[in-house]
């Protein structure tokens, strides 16, 4: 028997609720939401994302760009060597130059340490022993050197050893020494400086050092393609001085001699032109060496020239010389009486002499500087009202700064006009140099007064920013002169100075053929407490060259010589011998000499009478 199957008539199979399936059924709706749940979605997605993008490219923006500079970008602040230092005529006083510090990393060593340290021992000058012994004691970062030259620093890269790394940087190099260190400076190991002009003139001696920022890559190194171009180039300047190394070098032979003689404390000399007050030479002894000044007492660091103040005593007379022949108190020709000593209220006042030579009788304005009588200088100024003679010491500058270009200077100490006027013994003893103080560049200047015609100029060391070639980009602007005396008035105290020199007490400073003005100077040493040491002195000479036609001032001030000293015995010969090496230097001809004169020649009856003292 056979079944035949057929497929069922659909058409007549009754859908669930009674009708056909065509009629009946509808499509699902799973699909759509579905897909609008996608949508959804995405919309919220998409909506997110442009929030967050918002966030991150507006709200944020300046934030996460500051990230994406300090990740991606470096500061770059080259150090730039100072500038040198040169005197006059080009000689190096002070220059940067590149060294290297040595440090040894024991852990990469190819060699044994023993072999190591006889190979650097001799380079850097330490034993095999001490070396072994610092390559035990840590693995790595050693500093075995600093300072290293050049030369040594290529040596020991051209061993080509592993284990060894060479730090560039640079030092200040001082090629002088000790010449020019009261006048130069130092600077610390922050290449910072910390006296004479590396301290006062910084903002000339640092070049101008821009920071820029440059882009590194993935790994941190620069990108050099981003540095801009000349970033590493530097200019040439350098700062010339007025000081001449070879003066400088004679003066500072000529004083330590003497202090050594005379077992002194210290000492110092100046040489300044006075035509425009640039300073030739400036020494102060004892001194240092700025290369090592670690090892030296802080208190050699200052210039006492500049820093410390002393009673100038008889060198001070030529000043006063001048005041009163300025204000007509007295004439070339006047006479006084030396009487070899006086009662100023309850103050006895006396000559230096006076012991042994007694009252001089009537002497000369000439003679009275000859013989530096303190009581001849006591007349003189009573010529003058007092309230007068203070008004022109303070013109003078007295009890105030030069303003030199060097740092720390100190200004003079003098009483009030009150004080000065209202007391008699003030000017009195104002007139033979003491019961005020100064410093000796002050006293530099003042008598730069008697030796250009009368103008005060300002003493200075820096004559300006030169390039390598010479030429000149820029000069100090220096204070205009200001007149103080008449050229006729300094003429004729000058001539009483060169008296000084060939009659005086200043003929150790003379030097055959030339005319040389000048005054000793030898004055007790106040006490910081009160009154005057009963067994210290100050000695000094002051000495203008050429009278015919003056123009150097020379000084010399040796404090606390041992013995029986003088200014004509301890100072005169340290002038003399500046001088003459001035003579060689600047190739000075012959004075033409004047006809000698008697210096004990009375003046005509005519001449101004002395005032008694009260």
């Amino acid at each position: 028997m056979s079944y035949e199957l057929k497929e069922p008539d659909r058409s007549k199979v009754k859908a669930p609720h009674g009708g056909t399936p065509s009629q009946n059924s509808k499509p699902t709706k799973l699909p759509q939401l579905r897909l609008l749940l996608v949508w959804a979605l995405m919309m919220a997605g998409s909506i997110g994302l442009l929030l967050n993008l918002y966030r991150l490219q507006v709200d944020q923006a300046r934030l996460l760009e500051g990230k994406a500079r300090q990740q991606q970008m470096v500061s770059l602040r080259p150090f730039v060597p100072r500038r040198p230092i040169v005197d006059r005529n080009g000689n190096v006083l002070a220059v940067d130059r590149p060294v290297y510090t040595l440090y040894a990393h024991p852990k990469f060593f190819k060699i044994s340490k023993q072999k190591m340290a006889t190979i650097l021992a001799p380079l850097i000058g330490k034993t095999v022993s001490d070396l072994e012994k610092l390559f035990d004691k840590k693995n790595s970062g050693i500093r075995l050197g600093r300072a290293l030259t050049e030369d040594v620093a290529d040596r020991i890269a051209a061993m080509q050893v592993d284990g060894l790394e060479l730090i560039r940087q640079y030092s200040r190099l001082y090629p002088q020494q000790d010449l020019a260190a009261d006048v130069v400076g130092y600077v610390d190991v922050d290449h910072r400086g910390q006296a004479g002009l590396e301290y006062s003139q910084e903002n000339l001696l640092e070049r101008a050092v821009r920071t820029i920022r440059l882009s590194r890559a993935g790994n941190g190194a620069l990108m050099p393609d981003h540095v801009p171009e000349g970033f590493l180039h530097f200019d040439d300047l350098q700062l010339q001085l007025t000081l001449d190394s070879r003066l400088q070098r004679a003066a500072r032979f000529a004083l330590k001699q003497k202090i050594e003689q005379f077992n002194a404390e210290r000492g110092t000399v100046i040489v300044m032109d006075a035509r425009d007050g640039s300073l030739l030479a400036l020494v102060s002894e004892p001194t240092y060496n700025p290369n090592q000044y670690y090892n030296f007492d802080v208190g050699l660091f200052k210039n006492w020239a500049l820093t410390d103040l002393y009673e100038p005593g008889s060198t001070f007379k030529p000043l006063n010389v001048a005041i009163a022949l300025e204000t007509g108190a007295i004439q070339p020709d006047s006479l006084f009486n030396d009487t070899g000593r006086i009662q100023i209220g309850k103050w006895p006042i006396a000559n230096h002499d006076f012991e042994s030579i007694g009252a001089r009788g009537m002497l000369s304005v000439t003679q009275i500087l000859e013989h530096s009588s303190n009581i001849g200088m006591v007349r003189i100024i009573r010529q003058m009202k007092p309230d007068l003679y203070y008004s022109w010491l303070e013109r003078l500058g007295l009890g105030h700064k030069v303003e030199i270009d060097l740092p720390f200077e100190a200004p003079g100490q003098f009483k009030s006009q009150r004080q000065f006027t209202t007391s008699a013994i003030e000017p009195a003893t104002t007139a033979f140099g003491q019961g005020f103080s100064l410093t000796p560049m002050q006293l530099v200047q003042m008598h730069g007064v008697l030796a250009n015609g009368g103008k005060l100029v300002t003493p200075h060391v820096v004559q300006g920013l030169f390039d390598s070639k010479g030429q000149m980009h820029w000069q100090p602007r220096l204070s205009a002169a200001r007149p103080i005396f008449s050229p006729t008035t300094t003429q004729s105290v000058l001539s009483m100075m060169e008296s000084v020199v060939r009659e005086g007490s200043g003929s150790n400073a003379q030097v055959p053929g030339y005319r040389i003005a000048g005054k000793t100077g030898t004055a007790q040493k106040a006490s910081p407490t009160g009154g005057y040491y009963s067994n210290a002195k100050i000695t000094s000479f002051v000495g203008i060259f050429p009278v015919e036609s003056p123009r150097y001032v020379v000084l010399a001030v040796v404090d606390e010589p041992k013995g029986d000293v003088f200014g004509s015995t301890v100072a005169a010969p340290i002038v003399k011998s500046v001088i003459e090496a001035l003579i060689a230097i600047e190739r000075i001809p012959p004075s033409q000499l004047p006809e000698p004169m008697n210096s004990t020649q009375v003046p005509p009856m005519n001449s101004t009478q002395p005032l008694p003292l009260n």
